[in-house]
């Protein structure tokens, strides 16, 4: 498997083992854990993924670090709106949602205000990041 496969393991398992705090890049900051279903294999991908919240939805951003393609979780959302959420010990599900401009940048900026880096991922790309919302399902 890649780097990125055993990093993500990593956070993965020290999330589930801290109730959702990492060290780290992410130490003190907002994380969960994105279960999607693959939009090509069908199978299941958990993806930890920096978070702020808006209202009772919880916002994530397709940066891959300013990379010039999205990542693979976003084309899996795409294909299977209906995602697992964990956050902290909490796990449930989820309908995401691409949010459309103007509050693709609210929301954008809000994840700045909190990780200052999101601002560099924008200034590294030309492709305009997308911004996911996740809403609980009742």
């Amino acid at each position: 498997m890649s780097n990125g496969y055993n990093r993500n393991q990593g956070i993965i398992e020290e999330f589930r083992a801290n109730a959702g705090k990492v060290g780290g890049f992410f130490a003190g900051k907002t994380l969960l854990l994105l279960h999607t279903v693959g939009a090509k294999s069908g199978q299941e991908r958990i993806n930890p993924v920096a978070y702020v919240t808006d209202g009772d939805r919880l916002v994530i951003i397709a940066s891959k670090g300013g990379a010039p393609t999205n990542p693979d979780w976003y084309y899996n959302i795409l294909a299977h709106p209906l995602v697992t959420v964990e956050v902290g010990t909490e796990q449930f599900q989820a309908q995401a949602a691409i949010a459309s401009e103007s509050e693709r940048t609210r929301l954008y900026n809000q994840m700045v205000e909190m990780m200052p880096g999101f601002a560099e991922y924008q200034r590294k790309t030309t492709r305009v990041i997308p911004v996911i919302v996740l809403t609980r399902m009742k």
